[in-house]
C-alpha cells in the first residue's frame, strides 16, 4: 500500500511538472514572438477575453494570444492534479476522499467556466 501511494505522488508531481514546463514554454513562446515582432497582435488595448478568441489569436500568430495560453494552461496544472487525485483516491476505494476530492474538482471546473479572462 505504501509504495501504491508513492507511485501516485511521483506520479501527480510529475504531472505538476510537465504542466509547468509546458506552459512556461507556451509563455516563452508567445514573449519571444513579442519581442521579434514587435507588436502584440492586437490594436490598442483590445484583447482576446474567451478561449476562443486566445486559440484564433494563436493561429492568427497573435503574440500576446500564445502567451494568454500559457497562462491558461499553468491555471489548468492544479486542476488537473485535483483531478488525476480523485483517480488515486477511487484507486485506493477512500470514499471519503473521492467525495472530498471530487466536490473540489467540480468547484474548480465551475469556477473557471464562470470566470472571465478579461
Amino acid at each position: 500500500m505504501q509504495e501504491e501511494i508513492f507511485t501516485a505522488e511521483l506520479f501527480v508531481s510529475r504531472v505538476l511538472r510537465i504542466g509547468v514546463l509546458c506552459s512556461g514554454f507556451v509563455i516563452l513562446v508567445g514573449i519571444l514572438w513579442f519581442l521579434i515582432s514587435g507588436d502584440s497582435g492586437y490594436p490598442g488595448d483590445v484583447y482576446p477575453t474567451t478561449l476562443m478568441e486566445m486559440f484564433e489569436g494563436a493561429v492568427q500568430g497573435k503574440p500576446f494570444a500564445v502567451m494568454l495560453i500559457g497562462l491558461f494552461l499553468l491555471i489548468l496544472t492544479p486542476i488537473l492534479r485535483v483531478g488525476i487525485t480523485v483517480l488515486v483516491f477511487v484507486k485506493a476505494k477512500d470514499s471519503l476522499y473521492i467525495g472530498i476530492t471530487s466536490l473540489v474538482f467540480v468547484i474548480l471546473i465551475i469556477s473557471l467556466l464562470l470566470g472571465k479572462v478579461g
